[in-house]
């Protein structure tokens, strides 16, 4: 039954001594949460305290929590602060995308095999999805950011611009280079 409640539901829950509902909602979004992290830092340790420190955060805010935006929005403004308060710590950042899935399985590896279609298809979509990985981890930091927030995360332009600090007009265009690089990066592949 939780699983039909809003996040922000849950959240209320959760302040309000349900430690059932943050269990639902770490369910929901550890993936996602993970994955951006782990392809804007590309070093697993570092994305694994990352991970650990956001949710302590939200852990510990929990009491103040009032619904003022999607939850996902603030779990990942809260992501985007811890990262950037590791990149000023570290003056360090490698971005990646080349994180596997809780199966072990990386992008490229992703794209579901139809028993039908012939083995030079499957290479074919194979050569495709690594493509795009690299021309994601090509994009100036800033737009592979929003790209992931949007594509990982699911959040709305203002939504990004929220979790990242900027103004929406700025998230629309990163968000609109980050598209632009990747279909002239993949222009020719097909």
């Amino acid at each position: 039954m939780r699983d039909e409640v809003a996040d922000e539901q849950l959240m209320e829950l959760y302040r309000d001594g349900d430690a059932g509902a943050f269990d639902v909602l770490y369910r929901r979004h550890k993936g996602g949460l993970f994955r951006y992290l782990f392809r804007l830092c590309k070093n697993q340790g570092v994305a694994e305290e990352l991970f650990q420190d956001v949710w302590s955060n939200i852990i510990r805010s929990r009491e103040r929590y009032q619904p003022s935006a999607k939850f996902s929005t603030v779990l990942y403004k809260v992501a985007h602060n811890r990262l950037i308060d590791h990149i000023r710590q570290t003056h360090e950042i490698a971005l990646s995308l080349d994180v596997e899935d809780e199966d072990g399985d990386c992008p490229a590896q992703l794209i579901p095999a139809d028993p039908g279609v012939q083995p030079e298809i499957l290479v074919e979509r194979k050569r495709l999805a690594e493509s795009l990985v690299e021309n994601i981890e090509a994009l100036p930091a800033l737009q592979r950011e929003a790209f992931l927030l949007r594509e990982e995360a699911g959040l709305s332009l203002d939504e990004i611009a929220l979790a990242t600090g900027v103004t929406p007009e700025t998230a629309k265009s990163r968000l609109r280079y980050a598209v632009a690089r990747l279909r002239d990066g993949l222009r020719g592949l097909r």
